[in-house]
């Protein structure tokens, strides 16, 4: 073979091995670029997820309009961009500049630029100096957003039911009640208006004593169907103008439940807890801003209307954005204890007769408990709430109160009950927790002598399981714990089995600890004894 030959030889090899690395390298970068593609587009996604909204303003999109796209994700409206531009263009600069030479430095300050504020760039990297929790979402288009509830898909009332009794223990007539009213209610945000016949919107007033499940019962509710729940305390409700919280505050935590999702925040529940707080008060001169006043103000939120709400705040300021929420479409379930009502409505049957057999009549009706399932609408007015606020609640639920059966069934029947609970903690350090009848039933003794619903039967398991939990994590040899009546009244302790067939993995640990540390002493050098160096 000639030497040209080998030279040509040679060449190709180097071609071919520039053709694979030129193939590796565009490899490589087309890699890159579909990489750049995919974070291009979720960056898309994310941006296109939330509404713009004005640096200066601070109103979004949706209210404010096309929005102008600056460096560092800044966006300005036109109203804000034009007010800037006409603030700018009718400065006179030259007069400035041909007066101030000839001016002291007093007059010079006089004599300023326009009021413009200017922004360090680097602090506003990335969100536009907009925080997430004031970022708005984009509303879905009719044409493509999906059906918030399907009527297909809806849960029948028995099914909705089904799932409470789950939870939720007794207050059987409560559950069915409220699984009509949110069936019918879904029922119709899902249709809407198909035609003249416009189904108008039912809200609930829940009456019943403290402890028995109300705020539970909603929370449940608001779970298992999958819609934000906004909890608002009436007692922290005041007048606008007033300290306290404004009534549309209410609107701006159900907003902040739905992740400030304008169209999930419309179909959501807000429950409005301690009610009878703000009934009319009696033989007062001043203006009730915490009573009346609240009342008359949540009228337009009850019946449906267009609130302007903060996004990411509780009150309004010029540095947060507003939206504007629609409450047509929003269930609102107000629950109070009442605890007066039932002292009126003793009064209405009785008619304050104290002779014949009417006498007998308001002896059994003053030992009767479940007296709120006789309230009537003039009964809630009476009791200070007006015309105008009930007639905005049509679906008046009593509950039931507790009795010492409810109380053992709360206990241990619910998925999630209170001794599931403990025992749950117990078995984290692989110990049994058992519980005995008789301490079931102390218990419910204990809580119906405290008055306070099933709120008291975590302050009474509290109370005699502190030195369990404390002593268990001590001593590794305990394998299981019962709780008798006599504990828990007092007279006696808990029974404690000792580990007999199988050793806990801890008290292993603890023996190998032990056994190496003599080991480990052994093989440490051993310190010279000190000196007395005033020794002779």
């Amino acid at each position: 073979m000639s030497d040209q030959d080998r030279k040509d030889d040679l060449d190709i090899l180097d071609i071919s091995e520039e053709d694979e690395t030129s193939k590796e390298s565009s490899d490589e970068t087309s890699e890159e670029k579909t990489k750049d593609e995919k974070t291009t587009e979720e960056d898309y996604d994310k941006d296109t997820e939330y509404e713009d909204v004005c640096f200066i303003c601070r109103r979004p999109e949706s209210k404010a309009g096309r929005m102008f796209k600056l460096p560092n994700h800044i966006s300005v409206c036109s109203d804000c961009m034009h007010k800037t531009m006409d603030t700018v263009s009718q400065f006179d600069y030259q007069g400035l500049l041909n007066s101030t030479s000839n001016m002291n430095n007093d007059k010079k300050e006089s004599k300023r630029f326009p009021n413009i504020s200017f922004v360090n760039i680097a602090d506003l990297q990335g969100d536009g100096g907009i925080p997430n929790r004031q970022k708005l979402k984009r509303k879905k288009h009719k044409e493509n957003a999906d059906a918030a509830f399907d009527v297909k898909n809806l849960p029948a009332p028995h099914r909705i039911k089904a799932q409470l009794d789950d939870y939720v223990v007794g207050q059987d007539y409560a559950k069915k009640v409220i699984s009509v009213a949110v069936y019918n209610h879904y029922k119709r945000v899902a249709t809407g208006t198909m035609d003249d016949i416009e189904i108008e919107k039912s809200n609930i007033l829940l009456l019943g004593p403290t402890g028995c499940g109300k705020t539970y019962l909603v929370k449940t509710l608001a779970k298992l169907l999958d819609v934000p729940l906004a909890i608002a305390d009436a007692t922290s409700l005041t007048e606008a103008g007033y300290i306290g919280d404004d009534i549309e505050s209410v609107i701006s935590k159900l907003l902040a439940a739905a992740d400030n999702d304008v169209d999930r925040a419309e179909r959501g529940i807000v429950f409005i807890d301690e009610i009878d707080k703000i009934a009319k008060k009696k033989n007062t001169t001043s203006r009730d801003v915490s009573g009346e006043s609240v009342q008359q103000g949540m009228l337009k939120l009850l019946e449906g209307a267009d609130v302007e709400v903060p996004v990411g705040a509780n009150s309004k300021n010029a540095m947060v954005p507003l939206t504007t929420i629609n409450t047509r479409n929003i269930l609102f379930i107000c629950g109070g204890a009442f605890s007066d009502l039932e002292e009126i409505i003793k009064q209405r049957l009785s008619k304050q007769t104290s002779i014949g057999f009417n006498a007998q009549l308001k002896d059994s009706m003053d030992e009767e408990k479940d007296i709120l399932k006789k309230v009537t609408v003039e009964d809630i007015k009476k009791f200070g709430m007006i015309p105008e606020f009930v007639g905005r609640l049509p679906i008046i639920c009593p509950m039931d109160s507790l009795t010492k059966e409810s109380y053992i069934k709360i206990l241990k029947e619910p998925k999630n009950a209170i001794l599931k609970q403990y025992q749950k903690l117990l078995a984290l350090d692989e110990v049994k927790l058992n519980f005995e009848d008789s301490a079931l039933e102390a218990i419910a003794e204990k809580a119906m002598e405290r008055d306070t619903g099933a709120r008291a039967l975590r302050a009474i398991i509290e109370e005699f399981m502190l030195d369990i939990m404390y002593e268990i994590p001590k001593d590794d040899n305990i394998g299981e714990v019962t709780i008798t009546g006599d504990y828990i009244n007092g007279t006696g302790g808990p029974l404690i089995q000792i580990r007999t067939e199988s050793v806990h993995p801890k008290a292993i640990e603890k023996e190998e600890e032990t056994k190496a540390e003599p080991e480990q002493k052994a093989q440490e050098p051993q310190k010279p004894e000190p000196q007395n160096f005033y020794e002779v």
